[in-house]
């Protein structure tokens, strides 16, 4: 049950967007704020894509994207988007007829770049293609692949050439009567996309794609997206994220849902609630968590689990999740359920006991579900 009615500090008022589809998954409006990845094997090893999709779907992906770069790449897709789980958006740079080719292979949504694309005339014959074959678009600027005549005018990448850029795409794209568009305007600077995404927010109401573009790796990847599209998440903006890093692709769809988590705009698996550790801890709490952490995986259902290597905040906190373990003295702790003290418990049966515990409330949980629905 959501505490939000009492708590109204907690509450993020999203940004008023349109809806679009990108296969069966909307995007914007009321829509869930979707989690995308992109794959990194070659697309013409379509076996090797296809795992590497489903092992991303199976962490919550709700869309992948795919590189599109020559054509035997745009013969594979076929097969790929035929066995994929998700809504595949084809990647397309340069070359305009991969994005023809791609809408014509079955891509849910093609993302297209307004600095490298072409001319007008050719963006229009990707448009009809997009329309022709039921396809939506995401207007992917980024501050690496500015339009030369914008770099000129502005001197370097800065957000008003980011966003001008993007509402010049708009534009080509309203023209041509279409309208099934999302739009998104990355950079490396978390500054210069933030306020880029702030201009772009309140100059249309497409659907909003964030992301921290060339973020780095697993860890300061993770810090500067979670620092700029947290941000911007907790202001209402973006509709769909991909948190880009230099790092297995499920490892991004596990830190997209965990800055959805922080902010309470998705919920998926367990939120462990975790102290640091010090000197009071009456157990090894790093490695009891690093544990549950794996052990924990194949979870789904949304729960909290508090795991307090002592009695001064682990009560407490124990108090607020579904499964808590605090730690006591004597080489044993206590088990909260539901919020409440239930039973005392050694240490070294912890794990196999909270693994327990909280695959039978997560079962329970899934079962009332079922009976409501």
């Amino acid at each position: 049950m959501s505490l939000n009615h009492i708590r109204p500090w907690r509450n993020i008022y999203r940004r008023k967007s349109r809806q679009i589809m990108v296969g069966n998954v909307p995007v914007g409006g009321d829509a869930p704020i979707t989690v995308q990845t992109m794959t990194n094997t070659l697309t013409t090893d379509a076996r090797a894509t296809i795992a590497q999709i489903q092992a991303a779907a199976d962490a919550g992906a709700d869309i992948v994207r795919v590189s599109v770069p020559d054509v035997d790449s745009s013969k594979a897709l076929k097969e790929i988007v035929r066995n994929s789980p998700v809504p595949i958006v084809a990647d397309i740079h340069f070359h305009y007829k991969r994005g023809i080719e791609a809408a014509e292979a079955g891509a849910a949504c093609l993302r297209i770049n307004p600095g490298n694309i072409g001319d007008e005339k050719r963006v229009k014959e990707v448009i009809k293609a997009a329309r022709d074959n039921n396809c939506s678009i995401r207007i992917g600027v980024n501050a690496g692949s500015l339009e030369k005549h914008l770099l000129e005018k502005y001197g370097e990448p800065c957000p008003d050439a980011m966003v001008e850029s993007g509402l010049d795409h708009i534009k080509i794209l309203q023209d041509n009567d279409f309208h099934e568009f999302k739009i998104s305007c990355k950079a490396s600077d978390v500054f210069m996309a933030a306020a880029a995404y702030q201009q772009l927010a309140e100059a249309t109401d497409a659907p909003i794609h964030l992301g921290i573009t060339e973020a780095g790796g697993l860890i300061s990847g993770t810090v500067k997206s979670a620092i700029g599209m947290g941000n911007l998440l907790w202001m209402g903006i973006g509709d769909t994220i991909r948190v880009s890093l230099s790092a297995d692709p499920v490892e991004e769809v596990k830190m997209g849902f965990e800055i959805l988590k922080s902010l309470g705009l998705r919920h998926r698996g367990v939120n462990i609630i975790s102290c640091p550790s010090c000197a009071r801890q009456g157990f090894d709490v790093i490695k009891t968590v690093e544990t549950l952490e794996k052990r924990l995986e194949h979870i789904k259902t949304p729960m909290s689990l508090s795991i307090i290597g002592c009695v001064v905040n682990g009560p407490g906190e124990a108090l607020m999740t579904d499964v808590g373990f605090t730690g006591g003295g004597a080489g044993a702790g206590m088990v909260y359920l539901a919020g409440k003290q239930s039973h005392k418990l050694d240490n070294a049966k912890m794990v196999e006991h909270i693994v327990e515990q909280v695959e039978a409330r997560a079962a329970a949980i899934e079962a009332e579900a079922a009976k409501d629905a």
